[in-house]
């Protein structure tokens, strides 16, 4: 069987549809060369900045969005509601190292160091103890009732030898989550650990953690890796530090916030629905201008490219910009509840939170008939550097879709290797997104959002 499609395939890519050959050209000049993507993005970046959950900017931004999709042409502009966390910050954290070096002399140091999304502050006051370094949630065990009164140092680094850097993240990023709860179980204090990055620079790291319920809330922040590794190397000499950390994080609770939903009407099908969406939340360091605003502007500018390229979809497309995917998943949550409830017919959905950089091409929740549909397209994508359509992916904020109604879905996968450099960083600007890259993003968003469209699943 193997044998048999390999020899079809060069005869498929000759038997492709000349009609779709076309429209997509006429597609690629709209977003290459009229696109609106990058200008919307800088717009996002720069007039709005951080939009947190609950924050003043996500306000501001649940308001551009909905200006951004009127102007892409949508048919009507909802806003759909949600309650959401409210976490904020505080004053800039404070992380200070106190040791004796190798002459005697006792040193004093300030760290770049950021508190982990919705952790718990000091209460503004420093929170002062011996630090203790852990290898690993075994070592963790292992060590057990030995960090009691200690802050927690985890050795958490981010595996280089996975080519996925997503991989790395996903291990990495389990001491972020995890750590403070597993580390309070046996009377940590606090815990640090290094930023969830393979970056070279000293920009930490953000990112949500998740409480235990059974164990004691404690303090928990990210340093920068240039400052994580003087302190772990430090610490496996045997040198004896002791941190001082001060944080005025807090939860304030739950307030309203909104799905933004850009609906444009299907011609012969209405009923039936594809989304195309990415998150409108961002953390609070930067302007989330990768994650997600990237995202954001791709979903908007599938929209305006189909609208101008003079396409009339059959089912009706929803460009959606979700709520609160950082550090409550409350967005996607509540979308695929409301499909739920009113019995909707959701026949594809697609999400972009993988940042703007060059095409690679689409990761996939489906099944094997609905992959191997992809698959024969790819000829269509390849002149626009979608070269793949894997099995695995979706997005966070769609997956609430499948595990409700069995919605397949698709995420779009661009080149990840510097995509950790930024991530949840306040590296994640405007000008650290290239132009030519974001657009090719959305053109191939774009061309698949056509073909589901047009052909079905």
């Amino acid at each position: 069987m193997k044998l048999l499609l390999l020899l079809a395939w060069p005869f498929s890519l000759m038997a492709q549809n000349q009609t779709d050959s076309l429209f997509i050209r006429k597609l690629a000049d709209e977003v290459l060369v009229r696109g609106q993507a990058y200008e919307n993005l800088r717009v996002l970046c720069k007039s709005v900045g951080p939009r947190l959950s609950g924050s003043p900017g996500m306000y501001k931004a649940e308001a551009w969005a909905e200006k951004a999709l009127q102007s892409a042409g949508a048919d009507e502009v909802l806003k759909q509601a949600c309650m959401v966390p409210f976490w904020e910050r505080g004053a800039p954290e404070k992380l200070e190292i106190e040791f004796v070096d190798e002459r005697g002399k006792k040193v004093r140091q300030r760290l770049d160091a950021i508190s982990l999304g919705n952790a718990v502050g000091t209460g503004g006051k420093p929170l002062v103890a011996p630090l203790m370094l852990i290898k690993s949630f075994e070592d963790l065990e292992k060590q057990g009732a030995a960090v009691k009164g200690k802050i927690v140092v985890f050795d958490n680094q981010f595996d280089a030898r996975n080519i996925n850097t997503g991989k790395s993240y996903g291990e990495s990023g389990l001491y972020r989550r995890q750590g403070p709860s597993r580390a309070a179980k046996y009377g940590a204090v606090g815990v640090l650990i290094r930023s969830v990055s393979g970056s070279t620079d000293n920009h930490p790291h953000t990112g949500t953690t998740t409480y235990d319920s059974a164990y004691a809330k404690i303090p928990a922040a990210a340093m920068g890796l240039q400052d994580a590794a003087k302190v772990i190397s430090l610490l496996e000499k045997g040198v004896s530090i002791t941190g001082s950390y001060t944080s005025q994080a807090q939860m304030h609770g739950y307030v309203e916030g909104h799905n933004i939903i850009g609906i444009w009407r299907g011609s012969t099908n209405p009923e039936q629905i594809i989304t195309v969406g990415g998150h409108l939340d961002s953390w609070d360091p930067a302007e989330g201008a990768h994650d997600d605003g990237a995202g954001c502007v791709h979903s908007i500018e599938v929209l305006r490219a189909l609208k101008a390229a003079g396409y009339r979809p059959k089912h009706t497309i929803r460009i959606v910009l979700f709520a609160n995917e950082e550090n409550g998943l409350r967005g996607g949550t509540q979308y695929a509840m409301e499909a739920k409830r009113l019995n909707e017919q959701h026949l594809f959905a697609l999400e972009s939170d993988a940042g703007g950089f060059t095409p690679r091409g689409f990761g996939t929740t489906m099944s094997a008939a609905q992959l191997q549909t992809l698959r024969s397209w790819l000829p269509l994508f390849l002149p626009y550097g979608v070269y793949e359509f894997t099995a695995g992916g979706g997005g966070a904020d769609i997956g609430p879709l499948n595990r409700q109604l069995g919605t397949p879905l698709a995420g779009y996968d661009p080149d990840d290797q510097r995509y950790f450099d930024v991530h949840h960083a306040r590296s994640d600007v405007f000008e650290n997104v290239h132009k030519r890259e974001l657009e090719l993003g959305a053109l191939n968003m774009a061309i698949l959002i056509y073909l589901v469209d047009k052909y079905g699943l």
